[in-house]
């Protein structure tokens, strides 16, 4: 063979090859994500694969959050969407019936591993008293990975006949959702109104690495060609994970029996998994402003208990965390429980759970 001949077959062979590559980073699944904790928890498990989009993006926030045409158009060219499910993102319930007709959707709310935990109608005031009880679970590590715990049946999505997105989020209809009972909800838009379990549930670490490993599993239905990817780094996802929890419960543990006060009750998993002491909330539902008389309880909250701080949240106005502190001497901070104020990513997750640490550890442990 000459030297341009020579030359030529390597020009083709490296065309051929780069044609290849271009063509399985095309075959990537299109995977669409509700929110930004869960969105970093995809977008670990897929790094060099592809990125997953986002639905809730920047410092907007599932309880508030309005669907526009473009969020639409990512919707319906989906292959998998990850959401937690209508008892977070209920402004999601709808479109994805309407739009998401080829994709599978995974309601990460019910996927094997997760602990739900209920609802607290009044908010943490009448909560159960954390006394002596077992829930600090800061020590624990989980390093195994077993694949064998995946499996998950129900990722399917009933979505019926599709409809222009203008006109199903006008319109009610009756559907159904595998995993999901829609009795109680017909006439909520919200999880706060119908009683549902509390979905802040990255909130507890465990959680994470379960939706992490229904996420991978999820990806390799989809993306069979990449399982040694996903499979890589899911297991660096969930070691990392097991790092940041040891780390969390360093920071926490010298404040972690000081009652704080939060602006909604967000919080049950990450009391529940690290023992701290949420002693209530501003406001039960977000979108709800609290009357005169819940803020005199809160107030008179503050100075029983000499609650050393009243945590506000970036999405939210903080003249309310202002009312209730008035007049006390409770601190005030801020903790953002949905990473409104960090960059979407693989790192937005470890950001947002060690910054509610950080936060914590910073306010509590001020001296009066």
């Amino acid at each position: 063979m000459t030297r341009t001949a020579t030359a030529l077959f390597a020009s083709a062979a490296f065309f051929a090859a780069g044609t290849m590559a271009a063509t399985t980073a095309a075959a990537a699944p299109d995977v669409v994500v509700s929110i930004k904790p869960i969105h970093s928890l995809v977008a670990a498990v897929m790094q060099g694969v592809g990125e997953p989009k986002l639905i809730v993006d920047g410092a907007a926030s599932p309880h508030t959050f309005t669907m526009k045409p473009s969020n639409a158009r990512t919707i319906e060219g989906a292959d998998v969407v990850f959401w937690i499910g209508p008892n977070l993102e209920a402004f999601l319930d709808k479109p994805l019936d309407a739009l998401a007709g080829k994709a599978t959707v995974v309601a990460l709310g019910d996927v094997a591993g997760v602990e739900t935990l209920p609802f607290r109608e009044g908010g943490p005031f009448e909560a159960h008293d954390h006394g002596d009880d077992d829930h600090d679970h800061g020590a624990e590590t989980h390093d195994d990975h077993d694949h064998a715990d995946h499996g998950h049946a129900d990722h399917g999505h009933d979505h019926g006949a599709e409809k222009p997105a203008e006109q199903e989020a006008h319109s009610d209809h009756d559907h159904d959702h595998k995993g999901h009972d829609h009795a109680a909800e017909a006439d909520a838009h919200h999880d706060h109104d119908h009683g549902g379990f509390d979905a802040h549930l990255w909130l507890d670490p465990e959680n994470a690495k379960a939706m992490a490993k229904a996420i991978e599993a999820q990806l390799v239905a989809a993306d069979p060609a990449n399982v040694a990817v996903y499979t890589k780094n899911t297991v660096a996802l969930l070691k990392r994970i097991d790092a940041m929890n040891d780390d969390i419960a360093k920071t926490i543990a010298p404040v972690k029996n000081k009652p704080f006060i939060v602006f909604h009750d967000a919080y049950q998993y990450f009391e529940h998994h690290y023992g701290v002491t949420v002693a209530g909330s501003v406001t039960v539902s977000p979108e709800t402003a609290p009357g005169a008389e819940r803020l005199k309880e809160i107030q008179a909250k503050i100075n029983s208990l000499g609650a050393t701080c009243v945590f506000a949240e970036p999405q939210f106005t903080p003249k309310l965390i202002n009312v209730v502190t008035e007049g006390t001497k409770a601190k005030s901070g801020v903790l953002d429980p949905e990473g409104a104020t960090l960059k979407a990513g693989p790192d937005l997750y470890f950001e947002l759970m060690t910054g509610i640490a950080a936060s914590l550890s910073d306010c509590l442990g001020r001296d009066s």
